[in-house]
């Protein structure tokens, strides 16, 4: 699939992320412009910062004069403007402050799968993945009392370290929430606070990594669907063998320690008795062969735990499909770190406030151009995944100039 290059521009921007959007969370963080006539209100700040994640090779000021033409075009920049300095942007920076990126990004993250949208859904579910990443970032004294580094000692590593944890949308890739910190705050953490945000037309995957029995009862009291991988040391006994070989299983509170209770509650699970949902829940389990998947000969057992309990809501074949594609979101996070930051490379903010800041940013900016390809893969009626990634960025970058002395039509 070819996406043209005058689908493509800054525009993407500014209108997968409006003015209408960035004014409210300007507002709400309390940091609107003093001055009526400055050349980097918080709205131009807000774009240039987005920019700076398009062009991460580039200079404040090369970022600047690339992106002013097509910002006025928009009506985000006052031609009579001259492009500010280095150390210009920075302090404007430091004005619009760690929130309102993350404010504009909740703001403008929502579902984007239509009822056509390929690998987006189980039935009436929407499909959603978890999962984390790290980010590099700058190593300064600021960043690394912040955030802190992974290891210590001989195997600290080199740079400072972010943790993010998002929620994807599984087919178009785009993040829907996120949360980030300190690299020693665990995924798992990250994870709880994310639960309570799913939606009962929702179903969550996640890998074994993210399981626990608080984790479960946390996002199982969302109302949504989920679908996670059993981590091996689970034991799962087995409360009843259903038709399509799949089973019943329950999950205990830990809080739970007396052996004549647990007993109590496994036995009234297998007479069809309600178990109260703070000491376990009723769970069916879906077990499959991967085979050679690790390349060495040998197959892989794949155990998943669902609420699903009824294999007539979602049958055995259709949940190993649905968490198949779980590895949307490792594209999604292979898209932001490997093509939209590029391999190896850190953030460029020196100090915390404005780490927190470029990190939503880097996500509004994902956002963006992925409801771009999931536009465009709709119309042609293609997989999102049949569009490439690369180069619609590459395209993006070409067209975000308002200097450009060819037509965008123009581009191969």
């Amino acid at each position: 699939m070819v996406v043209s290059a005058d689908q493509v521009s800054l525009g993407v921007l500014v209108t997968a992320v409006p003015r209408e959007v960035i004014d409210p969370a300007v507002a709400a963080c309390g940091v609107a412009a003093k001055r009526s006539d400055g050349k980097l209100p918080p709205h131009v700040v807000a774009y240039l910062t987005m920019a700076m994640c398009l062009f991460p090779d580039d200079d404040y000021e090369e970022v600047a004069t690339k992106v002013t033409g097509s910002l006025s075009r928009f009506g985000c920049w006052n031609a009579s403007w001259t492009v500010p300095t280095a150390s210009g942007i920075t302090q404007a920076r430091k004005r619009l402050g760690p929130a309102v990126m993350s404010e504009v990004f909740e703001g403008v993250a929502a579902p984007v799968a239509t009822s056509d949208t390929r690998g987006a859904w189980l039935r009436r579910w929407r499909l959603l993945a978890i999962d984390g990443f790290e980010v590099d970032l700058p190593d300064t004294p600021g960043n690394a009392g912040e955030f802190g580094y992974a290891g210590s000692g001989e195997h600290r590593s080199a740079f400072p370290k972010a943790r993010v944890v998002a929620l994807a949308e599984c087919g178009t890739h785009v993040f829907l929430a996120a949360e980030a910190g300190s690299y020693a705050v665990g995924e798992k953490t990250l994870a709880q606070r994310l639960y309570p945000r799913l939606r009962d037309d929702e179903l969550l995957t996640a890998d074994r990594g993210f399981y626990s029995w608080e984790a479960w009862d946390l996002a199982a009291r969302s109302g949504a669907a989920l679908l996670w991988r059993a981590p091996a040391q689970l034991g799962l006994p087995v409360v009843q063998v259903l038709g399509d070989g799949t089973y019943l299983t329950i999950l205990v509170n830990p809080k739970v320690r007396g052996a004549g209770r647990r007993r109590q509650i496994l036995a009234a699970a297998e007479a069809g008795q309600d178990v109260h949902a703070d000491e376990a829940h009723l769970v069916r389990v879906v077990e499959y062969d991967v085979p050679d998947r690790e390349g060495n000969g040998a197959g892989e057992l794949i155990v998943l735990l669902s609420t699903f309990t009824d294999p007539a809501d979602a049958a055995a074949d259709e949940l190993a499909a649905a968490y198949h594609e779980r590895w949307e979101e490792e594209t999604a996070n292979d898209q932001l770190k490997t093509h939209l930051r590029g391999p190896g490379r850190v953030l460029r903010s020196r100090l915390p406030e404005l780490v927190h800041q470029e990190i939503w940013a880097w996500l509004s900016v994902h956002y963006a151009l992925s409801v771009l390809i999931a536009r465009a893969a709709e119309a042609a009626d293609l997989d999102p995944d049949r569009i490439s990634y690369s180069r619609v960025l590459r395209i993006a970058r070409r067209t975000a100039t308002g200097t450009a002395g060819f037509s965008p039509s123009g581009l191969d």
